[in-house]
């Protein structure tokens, strides 16, 4: 055998595989560069994990498949595995991690890890052919150099999902595990921004509120951000997740107080327009889009307690029905994957492919928005390296 493990794919999961094993590793990669989605994460600053991190926060066909290698491997292992290579790191909100510097350092980070435990690295290099033999796999890889052909023992597939393909994503996961008859669930863009075909939101492009945004039974409260195109902003993304063609989205964005607030303006200032009062809770650019909706004429002593308490009924049932999301273009993850069914939940390998692994966004398991997709591909690299018994 030229090399033990074979990984495709130098994203998040299979660097941090790849830093863990001992014997001979090769990482393949097609794209100039390896890390490039952790370059671009969280602003430039890699939002690498969740201090909330669970299983809960995760979907998938089986709800319990993350558990095994979440626990086995928590936010809090890496990191400590942060802090020991001296990355600078704080929490911004809901327990989201960023790096103070640069998403570099965590790239460089993994480079070193590899690095020391002698993997090799081959970027601009395709794998146009992968099949089973006696003993393990036979690949053929195509590059810089042309053709050439290799032997290995065991294959970890680490190329992610179909999310951003301007980044090099693919549906290459899917395509070897339907080669080894391994079963793939229906795939779909997730934390993606909705859009409306009749611009309905463009003169309001810009404007950002506090918001709990449902869809499907769930609901998410964080910013949400009116576009040209439609919906977008944390709690949209979220949200995105869950929604399905058709179906409708409920926005709630009823300030705290705004009842009792204008019930107490309307004894002394009464005579004021009720959408200049109502600009005192909600952006006035945003206001004037509701007037039609709500008919916010008249002066606040015009309205009745009745008539607001409608009014707060509304803002607080908002529901709008999206014509579609912005799809993979967009789209910071793959929802759906490798069918969990056809993996061992303790070591992610293929139960029917003896020496071939799935991990990271390739599977069935995606994360909320906010560095848990990141984890799962920490946890679910673990998990396989440690199952070839040669993780540090």
């Amino acid at each position: 055998m030229e090399f033990d493990t074979v990984i495709i794919g130098a994203g998040a999961a299979g660097m941090m595989c790849a830093g863990h094993l001992s014997g001979r590793t090769l990482v393949v990669d097609h794209a100039k560069a390896p890390g490039e989605k952790i370059r671009i994460s969280g602003g430039g600053r890699c939002n690498f994990t969740n201090m909330y991190c669970t299983a809960e926060a995760f979907l998938s066909q089986n709800p319990h498949f993350a558990k095994s290698a979440l626990a086995r491997y928590t936010q809090w292992d890496f990191v400590e595995l942060v802090d020991a290579h001296g990355i600078a790191w704080h929490e911004k909100t809901l327990g989201q991690l960023f790096c103070d510097s640069s998403a570099k350092a965590i790239i460089a980070m993994l480079r070193k890890m590899m690095q020391q435990r002698g993997a090799e690295l081959l970027l601009a290099t395709s794998v146009t052919s992968l099949g089973r033999t006696a003993d393990g796999f036979s690949l053929v890889l195509s590059g810089p150099e042309g053709e050439k052909t290799l032997r290995c023992a065991r294959v970890v597939i680490a190329t992610g999902g179909k999310s951003i393909p301007k980044m090099g994503a693919s549906g290459y996961a899917y395509e070897i595990a339907q080669q080894f008859g391994i079963p793939v669930t229906e795939t779909r863009p997730a934390l993606v921004p909705f859009t409306f075909p009749d611009g309905r939101f463009a003169e309001i492009s810009g404007v950002a509120v506090p918001a709990r945004v449902s869809a499907g039974g769930t609901a998410f409260e964080e910013a949400l951000l009116f576009t040209h195109r439609g919906l977008s902003g944390p709690a949209v993304l979220q949200a995105s997740s869950y929604w399905r063609e058709g179906a409708p989205v409920t926005l709630d964005i009823l300030p705290a107080d705004m009842v009792s607030a204008l019930k107490a303006q309307r004894q002394t200032a009464g005579r004021r327009n009720l959408t200049t009062e109502l600009a005192r809770h909600l952006p006035a650019r945003l206001v004037d889009h509701l007037a039609a909706r709500f008919d916010l004429t008249g002066n606040l002593a015009d309205w009745s307690d009745k008539r607001l308490q409608d009014l707060a009924d509304g803002l607080r049932d908002w529901q709008v029905t999206p014509g579609g999301t912005e799809g993979y273009r967009t789209a910071e993850v793959t929802l759906g994957g490798v069918d969990t069914d056809a993996l061992d939940a303790r070591t992610m390998a293929a139960r029917d492919v003896p020496g071939l692994y799935f991990i990271g966004e390739a599977v069935d398991v995606t994360g909320w928005l906010g560095g848990y997709n990141f984890q799962w591909a920490w946890s679910s690299a673990m998990a396989a390296a440690r199952a070839m018994g040669t993780a540090g």
